[in-house]
């Protein structure tokens, strides 16, 4: 099992990787701590991401999706996958969150991933979240020992890999195509995958939660946010993914998917997310759960 460690002041951002039987699943599992030195809540903007389950250990944290105003979040909460940031409002308190890839939701969840994107819903009354939802009982209630934490969260995702799903090895070319930068278009993505136009529609929207086309515009829109993020020395232009037209053209997907300017995000504070990214590219390679290659089985 390996973990990295991501400090900021007051937060604590621990990822652990999942073992062999699970990564092709998962991409992360992550603990955070946000310490009670913190005076005030703390917010920050989540750029778009496959499906999440996340467990709190109490009525810490608020979220909304897109423009929603802030609401209270479950204490075992399911967000689907999202074409929207998600702002949220956090205060002191430890969070545990298994980040899944597509072909993990088709694994863990009972429902459609359409049904269930760009929002988020309470995972322990939800039926087609039960099984995943389980897998958390517990976990906030001891001293906190995050390593035996993160062995209790493998063990209980483990036990629900006896479910299979029909058309994995799909579903792993169509996620393996969508994180290729070369792959830029629909038809580049039907041909990656040997799959009709009309098959890959009903399989993104059954596994993926958005169409073909929707999905390879938010990943070329997150390559060009992950690079400036991960260097704000950089220019909006020099972060630019290589198949945008000019800046106007990303300026308009910086709208659609972070429903701001990106001048106004810029100019937000974001002591979380920060830390999260670099983290997560320490531990995983990449940035941004989104850009995440799925393992093989």
């Amino acid at each position: 099992m390996r973990t990295v460690e991501q400090d900021a002041p007051a937060i604590r951002i621990r990822f652990v990787m999942p073992g062999p039987e699970l990564a092709p699943f998962v991409t992360t599992l992550y603990h955070m701590h946000i310490g009670t030195g913190v005076t005030g809540p703390l917010e920050d903007w989540l750029h778009p991401e496959w499906g999440n389950m996340r467990f709190n250990d109490g009525d810490v944290l608020q979220a909304g999706v897109g423009e929603e105003p802030l609401r209270k979040v479950p204490r075992v909460v399911m967000t689907g996958p999202t074409s929207l940031c998600t702002r949220f409002r956090v205060r002191p308190g430890r969070f545990w969150g298994v980040g899944l890839l597509p072909l993990g939701w088709a694994t863990f969840c009972d429902g459609d991933a359409a049904a269930y994107r760009d929002r988020f819903c309470d995972g322990q009354a939800d039926p087609a979240f039960t099984a995943l939802a389980a897998v958390g009982d517990g976990l906030l209630d001891k001293e906190p020992d995050v390593e035996r934490e993160a062995a209790v969260l493998q063990e209980r995702l483990r036990g629900l890999l006896v479910r299979k799903v029909a058309g994995e090895d799909r579903i792993r070319k169509v996620n393996t195509a969508l994180v290729d930068p070369e792959v830029t278009n629909v038809a580049d993505l039907a041909d990656h995958t040997a799959m009709t136009t009309r098959t890959l529609e009903r399989l993104c929207g059954r596994v993926f939660g958005f169409p073909p086309k929707l999905l390879l515009r938010r990943q070329r829109f997150l390559r060009s946010l992950a690079r400036y993020m991960m260097d704000p020395s950089m220019s909006w232009i020099d972060s630019l993914d290589c198949s945008y037209h000019d800046q106007a053209h990303f300026v308009r997907d910086f709208h659609r998917f972070m429903t701001m300017s990106p001048s106004a995000y810029a100019a937000l504070e974001h002591p979380i997310l920060m830390a999260a990214m670099r983290g997560r590219m320490e531990a995983a390679g990449q940035a941004m759960q989104a850009l995440h290659e799925p393992a093989s089985a």
